[in-house]
């Protein structure tokens, strides 16, 4: 069996000759070991045998976004001025939008030894902002599609595994938008015009998903962004009410053409699980053990395995952090747990990557010490 052979019998419940190993964003295609761009981690010595590693050996899931041609900009693209500049080594970048009578600003930097972009000022601060950001016209999408980033990943990858189509849904762009204590008391306390934000979203990322999944069918997809709504952010029906109102049409879109949508959700699921699987979601990602988040992945297996391909369940902290003997014991939990009994497929996978620009001789261990237990497996 294949890598890409194991991973299609995954999503589609079939038996595999061992469970999956992936890196999660880690796949040997999108890092470039030569690329001179000084932010550029991946040129540093020490991670070219991790990524020759995830290329020979995981079964590779490559995440695209999918462009489109001829699409008239958003206003808020029109309306927007954006400078990029470097301070102190950082790549800066500023974005002003003049709307409602305001002045709406943000900022993010990015340090060349870190992948990682902060956002160091958000463009809403609160509520005026907010409602100044809905006065700014909303407009139709459309546009060609262009699948050519996909294509041309799948030609790459040939056996060795399979693209991912990725998409934030309406909650991620709209939380993203403030920063976190003032996007929960918003989402708690004016939940008409946070669902207008969501509304404004909704129309360009349903109107995508319908056209991509149309052009680009049988994949999988990866929707990120709701574990905005999970606890302790936000309640149980504020979940229903952000997400399954939201996300549930992507999926009804992704499954019309035969593609498979999995959940992306850091921390704590025990409380939005049944809504998960609601919505008809085909996997879910990262299902992180406690203490970052509050269910077991052998409970997840247990009561959803039937429905849900399990994507996880190792955290990055511990690749980066445990002696080699001591991670080994988390691996063998996470693939005894996500393959006991009756269910769908799993796939071993951590919660993240490491983003600094030396990769520890520690964290590469740990990674070969996945690929040889699933193997033996």
């Amino acid at each position: 069996m294949n890598r890409r052979e194991r991973l299609m019998a995954t999503l589609q419940g079939e038996a595999v000759d061992r469970p999956a190993v992936s890196f999660y964003e880690l796949n040997g295609l999108d890092e470039d070991p030569n690329d001179p761009d000084p932010f550029n981690i991946y040129s540093d010595p020490s991670w070219r045998p991790l990524l020759n590693l995830a290329r020979e050996k995981t079964d590779r899931i490559v995440m695209r976004g999918v462009a489109f041609k001829d699409v008239l900009p958003d206003p808020l693209d029109e309306l927007a001025e954006v400078v990029t500049l470097e301070q102190n080594g950082c790549r800066i970048t500023e974005r002003t939008v003049r709307a409602g009578g305001r002045k709406l600003t943000s900022r993010t930097r990015r340090a060349p030894d870190v992948n990682t972009v902060w956002t160091e000022e958000h463009l809403l601060k609160n509520l005026d902002d907010l409602k100044a950001f809905l006065e700014i016209p909303a407009r139709d999408f459309v546009g060609k599609l262009d699948i050519s980033s996909v294509l041309d990943a799948e030609a790459a990858l040939s056996d060795s595994g399979v693209v991912m189509i990725d998409t934030p849904d309406p909650l991620c762009l709209a939380a993203s938008l403030f920063d976190m204590g003032e996007y929960t008391v918003i989402a708690m306390t004016e939940s008409r015009l946070f669902h207008q934000l969501l509304d404004r979203f909704a129309v360009v990322l349903h109107r995508k998903t319908k056209l991509v999944s149309r052009g680009l069918p049988g994949r999988l997809w990866r929707i990120y962004g709701p574990e905005y709504a999970s606890p302790p952010y936000l309640s149980p029906q504020l979940f229903r009410e952000y997400v399954v109102k939201y996300d549930q049409p992507m999926i009804d879109s992704i499954h019309r053409h035969g593609g498979y949508a999995r959940m992306h959700s850091h921390g704590k699921l025990r409380a939005i699980l049944d809504d998960i699987v609601s919505m008809g979601a085909d996997g879910l990602d990262p299902i992180e053990p406690p203490p970052q988040g509050d269910v077991e992945l052998h409970y997840v297996r247990q009561r959803y395995g039937k429905e849900l391909v399990l994507f996880g369940n190792i955290e990055v902290s511990d690749i980066e952090t445990l002696p080699t003997d001591q991670f080994a014991e988390k691996v063998k939990r996470a693939l005894g747990e996500g393959t006991q009994g009756n269910g769908r497929g799993f796939v071993l996978m951590p919660s993240a990557c490491p983003c600094g620009r030396k990769l520890s001789a520690r964290a590469l261990h740990n990674y070969e010490v996945m690929v040889e237990m699933a193997e033996k497996l």
